[in-house]
């Protein structure tokens, strides 16, 4: 690996994959802890921390420990090392293509590590890189890409570091995905960012690494879902609408048109604005500022 900096395992543990400290694998799994604010966060089988010197002794359970000054950029040079190695990669397996499938001949599909569904469409100028999973009756149209390395940077001391997305894309039955759209593969492979069956997906939207989109959702041109966002089944994106990574927006909720979506919606919710809020209050809030401003 390309890593100059001291570091000093203590009692060190074996783990199958690399994970986020909230991923909560059952698999034997390693983590990077850089505070120790984040410490109550960790779930799952955990037998390695990345951490520092300050928060090690905060650390209550037997862990093996790796002490590194920056626990972030080893744990990410450490993935995009691990990412091309037989064992953490994903297994290799030849392209399946279904019965009944439509694929434009101006369509780049990956020769391994698909499989498809029968009765797909696959229209023109359609990039589908490997690790993808498309079932029954879907449509991607012209011009989307899926399964594409994602915007993923970390900051070091030499510049930005590039992190390897060796994860996946999983695509259920009847969903149509339309003009111009991208949905990037997981990061991790054990991961895959997910669209559920019959959701609909307009154009022109970016679905980042580990979103997890669920059933009958639709999600309107020009959206934005950030890494690792949960949008549940039902749920309505409005046009132009962002939605922050990490968050939740809940089964049939809605974030309404320009909604900037910073805090995790509840089931049957609806917000507005930016930043978005309960969409009631919102129209409160506006009607007040209009009077107040009527006054003057």
């Amino acid at each position: 690996m390309d890593f100059s900096g001291d570091y000093q395992c203590i009692d060190e543990k074996p783990f199958d994959y690399l994970a986020l400290t909230a991923s909560g694998l059952s698999q034997p799994s390693c983590v990077f802890l850089d505070s120790a604010d984040y410490i109550g966060s960790i779930t799952g089988n955990v037998t390695m921390v990345l951490t520092t010197a300050e928060v090690s002794p905060l650390l209550d359970r037997a862990y093996g420990k790796c002490i590194v000054e920056k626990p972030r950029e080893l744990f990410f040079v450490i993935h995009n090392y691990l990412s091309a190695k037989e064992g953490y990669a994903r297994d290799r397996f030849p392209l399946t293509i279904g019965s009944g499938c439509k694929i434009s001949p101006l369509a780049s599909i990956a020769e391994s590590n698909i499989i498809m569904g029968k009765n797909v469409t696959i229209e023109e100028f359609v990039v589908i890189r490997e690790n993808t999973v498309i079932d029954d009756d879907t449509i991607i149209r012209a011009g989307c890409i899926i399964g594409g390395q994602g915007f993923e940077f970390k900051r070091t001391d030499s510049g930005l570091l590039s992190v390897v997305h060796a994860g996946g894309v999983k695509i259920g039955k009847n969903v149509e995905i339309q003009y111009n759209t991208c949905v990037d593969r997981g990061i991790y492979p054990w991961d895959d960012t997910a669209i559920g069956d019959y959701s609909k997906i307009d154009n022109l939207v970016h679905i980042a690494h580990g979103v997890k989109i669920g059933k009958n959702v639709m999600v309107v041109a020009n959206v934005g879902l950030g890494g690792r966002t949960i949008v549940k089944d039902g749920a309505w994106l409005g046009f132009g609408a962002t939605i922050t990574n990490g968050i939740t927006v809940g089964e049939d909720a809605r974030a309404n048109m320009g909604a900037v979506v910073t805090r995790s919606v509840p089931d049957n919710g609806s917000v507005t604005g930016n930043f978005a809020i309960e969409h009631r209050k919102f129209l409160r809030n506006l009607k007040a500022a209009i009077a107040e401003n009527a006054k003057e």
